[in-house]
């Protein structure tokens, strides 16, 4: 009997940042100093948080008005589990709330402490976050109550970008095909699977895109292959592990139909080339687990370039 399929927890995560423009740049601006403000459309609505343009005349709108720090709910849903980088870390209500000036709905987080206190027509006040740097988040959540902090006039720069950490974990866990796959690695082997109908090798195993059937038989692949595409690296970015500029291909490994991407290290990136041949480069066994990561890189294997006819239908 095949060993229990492995599952482990995931976490992708990076920083979001766009440039505001002159709209949302003031409203952020403004949420900096405790000061709401909307963007009034042609038919005097005024719409929280402001549009950029308006939806019946496609006119950029410039006019922006303040609203008040107080409103009334318009509808609600409760909370009883918070998650991770929600307003709040215990329960809560998420509301629609129209702000008094406003004519249309802000969605946010009301701390009312249970569901109870929770109702359509209710009046709720803003609570300005401590720490406030021109972000939806200078809005901590929104109280039951009435009256609200005064403005502060700040003489800082206005805020024209806003960064948003995006963070999503999950638990994957793999098929049992995936999860031979995987403990092979943790042997140093490479595992592919056969299609039964074009008799193609994946890797890893897959259902096959071209037939729409599950891989079966399994292949053991070299860990060394050809170079068919390969892209360089010049943009720095935030958490790269490597210093630009630097290599990663699509490799065709012997004994496979399809490609791997890996980095190519082992000499300049000027130097990669379509048809060159590299052989994987292992950790040191003693770290290694189930996990593709027990390949550090790439490298040339100094043998005389594969010929482009050879891989030309795996590009």
């Amino acid at each position: 009997m095949d060993a229990p399929p492995l599952s482990a927890p995931l976490t992708i995560s990076f920083d979001y940042t766009r440039s505001l423009g002159p709209v949302l740049s003031r409203f952020m601006t403004g949420l900096r100093e405790r000061r709401v403000l909307g963007s009034r459309t042609a038919d005097g609505r005024v719409h929280v948080p402001p549009l950029e343009y308006d939806p019946a005349t496609h006119a950029p709108l410039t006019d922006l008005v303040e609203v008040a720090a107080t409103g009334t709910v318009t509808g609600w849903t409760w909370t009883d589990r918070p998650l991770d980088g929600q307003p709040l870390d215990r329960p809560f209500g998420w509301a629609l709330i129209r702000l008094d000036g406003a004519d249309t709905a802000l969605l946010h987080a009301v701390d009312a402490g249970r569901p109870e206190r929770m109702r359509t027509g209710m009046r709720v006040r803003i609570r300005w976050a401590a720490e406030r740097t021109g972000h939806i988040r200078d809005i901590a959540c929104f109280e039951p109550g009435e009256g609200s902090a005064d403005p502060l006039r700040l003489a800082d720069e206005p805020v024209t970008v806003m960064t948003t950490p995006i963070r999503l974990s999950y638990t994957h866990t793999t098929s049992a095909d995936e999860s031979r796959y995987l403990r092979a690695l943790a042997e140093g082997r490479l595992l592919g699977q056969r299609c039964p109908v074009c008799r193609k090798v994946y890797v890893p195993p897959r259902v096959c895109p071209a037939d729409g059937v599950p891989t079966e038989t399994e292949v053991a692949v070299r860990d060394r292959g050809t170079v068919t595409t390969f892209c360089v690296v010049n943009v720095p970015f935030a958490g790269q592990r490597l210093e630009p500029p630097y290599v990663v291909a699509q490799i065709l490994l012997d004994g496979a139909d399809i490609p791997v991407p890996h980095l190519i290290l082992g000499l300049p990136a000027d130097q990669v080339r379509m048809g060159m041949r590299v052989a994987a480069v292992w950790r040191d066994r003693a770290s290694w687990t189930t996990t593709p990561e027990n390949i550090a890189h790439f490298r040339p294997t100094g043998e005389p370039d594969a010929p482009y006819e050879s891989f030309q239908d795996h590009l």
